[in-house]
């Protein structure tokens, strides 16, 4: 499934994101302008990959109108565009097919130069829900104005609603799981302001300020100073960074960062922060937690996903089998549409999936590729070491692909609830499993294309939804304010209804 590469793009995205006014200068050729012939050819290749290859092109939108959206991106080109520009029109048009792994990046080249580049950016970090806007951080450390939990209800005269469709429109989900969207321009909020709506010197805000009155300000773009140490990489980590244990070695900071556990002999509880399922050394650390949960004979178990966008089956299925009180499979249907690279020369690395998609996988009498193991392959609890006691699932529109398989698996189980938001990943089903890259011709940018269509359980209603939690939770900017996790504190306040040890 991989879709924690799909995250490594994203995060790669928003550098390219913040250069976006040094376009403007003479000096700078990289983001050229591409001829109009050229990029409409790139959108005829892009169209002839997808129709050949994609396994849920018409999932959720039938084709006459896919066909209606290339018709339109192919025509609509009348003159020369940017890489910025174009990768814009044609995320838009991708995201119709409302497929989460389908997603747009820009090409190496460009990914190559943004980090040698200073940039200009909105000067405030955001945290998006519906149509709320909240302040989490200022750039400028003595910022009195926009503190953290100011609402704001506006910029440079676009309201919240419009302000969020417009970057709604360049972001690709599954289904009709916005929530995902909001989460993915919360992780950088200046960056998906400045692709959608450029970069100006100034910005004029719209907030409820401290007396509970609407107010106005102008305050302009924040720009870095230049020296030697400062790129994309050091000044966002010096403004989004968490808080680190400075005695820790790099190589365990990085795996604190995808997984790490906590456990309260108090309270009987153990705290799982899981980030991803892929790398980390999840097989032994998964091991080693359930086997101490085991000893301790710890009652409660919380497991934060909020930031998990997927990873590996193979790791989603293994963690499942020590919560999952039945025996399980990873779908009903796991179908490829084709195995043939036609367009072999746009997609990089086909040869990769070649030999197992021939040897792993079989045509059956409805046309389609499947992989019959997994189809009806069922997986066993584990017998050691098998957690019994209360779960609690903590979800976010970031909880994706493989994470989402894990969560909808749990989902009823008499001993697990399911907090917060709705899950970004779909809970009928997805397209993903091998993600391989189409390379445009011209402007290079690059478009990931899943080549399986996986239904979770066929007996699900199939609305475009994410897996919906039991107990929903969200945020608010007076949570915001006072630097408290209301999901968190939910899964206390239900670990202590439910336990004779008072937390």
């Amino acid at each position: 499934m991989k879709h924690i590469q799909h995250v490594k793009y994203l995060r790669l995205l928003v550098y390219a994101f913040f250069i976006f006014s040094a376009c403007s200068k003479a000096h700078y050729t990289f983001n050229q302008k591409y001829a109009a012939p050229a990029l409409q050819e790139d959108v005829q290749v892009l169209r002839k990959v997808l129709e050949a290859n994609h396994p849920s092109l018409y999932w959720y939108t039938p084709k006459d109108t896919i066909d209606t959206y290339f018709n339109r991106l192919e025509t609509g080109i009348t003159d020369s565009l940017t890489e910025i520009q174009f990768r814009n029109r044609v995320a838009e048009t991708v995201g119709k097919i409302r497929c989460g792994h389908t997603s747009v990046r820009f090409s190496k080249a460009y990914y190559a130069t943004v980090r040698k580049h200073r940039f200009p950016m909105f000067p405030l970090y955001l945290k998006t829900w519906k149509d709320s806007m909240v302040v989490v951080q200022s750039v400028w450390p003595k910022d009195s104005v926009f503190t953290r939990g100011t609402i704001v209800t506006a910029i440079n005269g676009w309201k919240n609603k419009a302000l969020l469709d417009s970057m709604f429109q360049l972001i690709s989900t599954d289904g009709y799981s916005d929530n995902y969207k909001s989460q993915v321009i919360s992780g950088n909020f200046p960056a998906w302001y400045a692709v959608a709506f450029g970069q100006p010197s100034s910005f004029t805000i719209d907030y409820i300020n401290a007396n509970g009155e609407q107010a106005s300000t102008t305050i302009k773009a924040f720009v870095p100073v230049k020296d030697s140490t400062a790129n994309a990489d050091s000044l966002l980590t010096k403004i989004i960074v968490s808080k680190k244990e400075p005695h820790l070695g790099n190589r365990k900071l990085a795996l604190l960062d995808k997984r790490a556990l906590y456990i309260d002999t108090i309270a009987h509880t153990a705290w799982m922060h899981l980030a991803t399922f892929d790398g980390g050394r999840l097989r032994g650390f998964f091991r080693r937690s359930f086997k101490m949960m085991d000893r301790l004979h710890i009652q409660h178990l919380a497991i934060d996903l909020r930031e998990n966008g997927g990873g590996t089956v193979e790791k989603s299925v293994l963690l499942t089998k020590y919560l999952k009180d039945t025996a399980f499979k990873v779908g009903d249907t796991v179908a490829a549409v084709s195995r043939s690279f036609q367009y072999r020369r746009y997609i990089k690395p086909w040869w990769v999936y070649w030999l197992p998609m021939h040897f792993t996988a079989h045509r059956m009498a409805d046309g389609r590729i499947h992989q019959r193991r997994l189809e009806h392959h069922y997986y066993n609890p584990k017998q050691k070491h098998h957690f019994n006691g209360q779960v609690y699932l903590v979800q976010g529109g970031y909880t994706f692909s493989a994470a989402t398989m894990f969560e909808a698996t749990l989902k009823g189980q008499k001993n697990v609830t399911l907090i917060g938001e709705e899950t970004g990943g779909g809970y009928y089903g997805n397209s993903a499993m091998h993600l391989l890259n189409i390379q445009l011709p011209h402007s290079k940018l690059r478009i990931i294309l899943p080549m399986y269509r996986l239904v979770m359980d066929k007996n699900r209603i199939k609305n475009g939804r994410g897996v919906m939690p039991d107990i929903p939770v969200y945020p608010s900017s007076q949570a915001i304010r006072n630097g408290k996790d209301p999901k968190l504190e939910e899964v206390k306040k239900r670990i202590k209804a439910n336990s004779q040890h008072a937390y």
